[in-house]
Order: C-alpha cells, then structure tokens, then sequence
C-alpha cells in the first residue's frame, strides 16, 4: 500500500523513482526486524538502565531539534542524517513505555509516596512540553495519554491516583476558564482552523483550506464503495490527496481495495490489541503488564486519532496510522514496541514451563 500510494507523488512530485518511499521503508523495516530480534534476547529486566539512557537522550535529542532541526509542515520535529530523518517524539513514546514499566516495577513497595509515584510523569511533561513547542500538538496528546494511562495502569495507591485525578481536572478547568476569559488561546492559527472538522467541506477551496485534505478523503472512500477500484488505481493518489502515503493513506487503502477489505484491516488491528493486552495479563511481573498495556495502548491511540481525523469526526493532526502509513520512526518503533511485547510473552512461557517442572519434580 505504501508502494501504491506513494509512487505518483514520488515520480511526479518529488522528480523521483516511483519506488522511491517503498525502497526506504523496506530499508527501515529491514533494520527494525534485525534491531528486534536483538532486542528479543534480552530479558526485560535489563531494559531499565537502557531506558534511562534513551530519556536522557530524547531529552538532549528534543532539545538539539528546537535549536537547530529544520522547520518542515510548520514544526521543527525532525534530525536530518543525510539518506534520512529521524523523529525524536516517536521513539519518546516506546521509552517511556519501558522506563515506567521498569520504574514502578523496581519501586513497587514505595508506591504510597507521592514523589516516588510522580516522579515519571514529572518527566513525561518536561518531555511533553519540549514536544509542544516544535510544535505538535497530535504527538504531544498522543505521548500524553500514553504517559497518564499508564500511571493509571500502574500499581500507585488508589488515593494518589484519585488525588492526581482531581488536580488534573481542577487545573484543566481553571485553566480553560482563564483562557476564555483572557480571549486567549494556546493553539496557532493554523491549529485552530483544524477544528471545523464538523463542516470541513467549507474550507476545500484550495489546498491551503483545512478541509481540503478531509475533503479529498471523503471522495477517495466514496470511490471504493463496498469492492475499490483494484490495487494501484486510486485516482485521489495522483496529488489529489496531500499526505497519501503518510497520514491520508487508509483513504487510497479504502478506494482501491474498498469497504470490506478495510474492514477486515481494522478487525486485525483490534484482534493484534486483543493479543497485546492478553499477554499483559498473563505476564508474571508488573514490568511485563505495564510494557503490554503501553504498546496496546499506543497503537489504540493512533489508529482512533488518525481514522477520526480522517473521518472527520475530530480534527485532523497529522498522525499516522500504524503499520500502513510511510515512516521511518514511526515503524521503527512500531516494531521495537512488538519485539518488548513478544520477549514479555517469552518469559511468561518460561515462568509457565519453570513452575510445571517444579510441580512435576515435587510428585
């Protein structure tokens, strides 16, 4: 589908193969499957101190990308390395899955204490701020739920989560009061023109309205209708549709292979979140939990927030759909986040076949 989806905007626009994004992506995803095999044979326990240096690193890598990244779509996100750029924000989102994970693993005893149960989502906001201020709006609401659902999914007293809870919202309130009283806002103006995703249709009039994008996805699904039109005849592909292999792509997946078929692809997205949670609560330990429930709770969020945008039931932020959109980060850490997900089911079979032994030695 990237192939499918990309080549006309290779060829015609970028001057380019037609091949150009599918050659890059298998390239990534041939790193990605080596990097996860290796990260397969290490025992989750051993992927704290890592993790710790991966926020240090993200922390520094955020920093570096607001001094000196180059503005492209707006917002300064990306570290140029030549052949290709790298998207520090995506990779936040997988370490600090494993960070929290092994965090409260290690500090599961102090959990009735408040700095010790805060003290990763004090950093979760230095880093959902440096997000921000790229800006990224969709990424930073993105890293943010994943970082408060799994304070939520963590084994913290019931009495700091309800405490959090009440200030959390007790801010929000006072904040969006001060905010419609100052007749102020924190959104830019380009931001702000996304919330007319109930009538999106009447900013199409050029690709410079927000709509447009909206719009050109609505005529791409209406297209397909219930069969598509055939694999690699999507019409809306030939520029028609700004970000078709990237953010619009599930709009050319339902034209050319249609309703039925995109269908079934969002029944294996909730059958592999099914999976991922499944495995989180056979894991022995809470590390393993919490790194199932964070990789599920991951990929939920970006199919809900890219399909709705896309949809037009919520604004449209820019964020891919996982394992179909075009980018290098993004299925990088898509399949890191799987390869933590598989060594956490590995373990739990050990532990299985450890404790069966142990009940056959004893009879």
């Amino acid at each position: 589908m990237i192939f499918s989806s990309s080549n006309v905007i290779a060829y015609m626009q970028n001057k380019a193969s037609p091949s150009r994004y599918f050659m890059k992506q298998s390239i990534f995803l041939a790193i990605s499957f080596i990097a996860a095999f290796i990260l397969m044979q290490v025992k989750t326990k051993n992927y704290e101190p890592f993790s710790v240096i991966g926020i240090i690193g993200i922390i520094g890598m955020l920093i570096y990308v607001l001094i000196y990244g180059p503005m492209q779509n707006q917002a300064v996100s990306w570290i140029d390395l030549g052949f290709f750029s790298i998207q520090p924000a995506e990779f936040a989102k997988v370490i600090m899955i494993v960070f929290m994970a092994c965090y409260y693993e290690r500090k599961k005893d102090h959990l009735d204490k408040y700095m010790t149960s805060l003290l990763p989502i004090g950093i979760g906001i230095i880093i959902a701020a440096l997000i921000f201020v790229q800006p990224d709006l969709g990424t930073m609401l993105i890293f943010s739920f994943i970082v408060f659902y799994l304070f939520l999914a963590s084994p913290v007293s019931k009495k700091i989560k309800t405490n959090i809870l009440l200030l959390c919202g007790g801010m929000l309130i006072v904040g969006m009061v001060a905010i419609f009283a100052s007749g102020g806002t924190l959104l830019l103006d380009r931001q702000l023109e996304r919330l007319n995703f109930f009538d999106p249709c009447s900013r199409y009039t050029d690709q410079r309205g927000t709509g447009y994008q909206v719009c050109n996805s609505y005529i791409a699904i209406n297209n397909g209708g219930l069969f598509g039109v055939g694999l690699g005849n999507s019409t809306q592909k030939y520029l028609y549709l700004p970000e078709a292999h990237t953010d619009a792509i599930f709009a050319v997946i339902m034209e050319e292979l249609g309703l039925i078929l995109s269908a079934g692809i969002i029944v294996l997205y909730f059958f592999v979140i099914g999976r991922i949670i499944k495995i989180g609560k056979c894991s022995y330990t809470i590390r393993g939990a919490m790194m199932c429930y964070g990789v599920s709770a991951y990929i939920f969020i970006h199919i809900i927030v890219n399909l709705t945008g896309l949809f037009g039931l919520l604004p449209l932020t820019g964020v891919p759909l996982p394992f179909m959109s075009y980018g290098g980060s993004f299925a990088m850490c898509l399949v890191l986040a799987l390869a933590i997900v598989q060594r956490v089911n590995i373990e739990t079979k050990m532990e299985e076949l450890k404790q069966k032994n142990s009940k056959n030695k004893k009879k």
